[in-house]
């Protein structure tokens, strides 16, 4: 690995960090738990990391790794919005 492409992922990592924080920091609590806006934002930063490794043009087991976990953490996104849709659905007048 040059050090050219080190930099690179040195670079990817600490932005996927702020991102990170930035979109947990914004979530309103009205709308989220702590835990569970948090986990959210962790998976969403894990989505983009195994997109990543799952796109690598040569196969082999990190691409099947990636693969895993952007199925997992693609479930856990879509659930936490489907529990954050049923919660605001709870507030809405009838």
């Amino acid at each position: 690995m040059e050090i050219h492409e080190l930099i690179m992922l040195i670079y990817v990592f600490a932005l996927a960090i702020f991102v990170g924080f930035e979109l947990i920091t914004k979530v309103p609590p009205t709308l989220h738990t702590p835990l569970m806006s948090g986990s959210n934002a962790i998976s969403g930063i894990t989505i983009v990391g195994a997109l990543l490794s799952a796109g690598l043009e040569e196969f082999g087991i990190s691409t099947v790794l990636g693969l895993i976990a952007l199925i997992f953490a693609t479930i856990n996104v879509v659930g936490g919005y489907l529990v954050t849709d049923r919660m605001l659905k709870m507030f809405k007048k009838k």
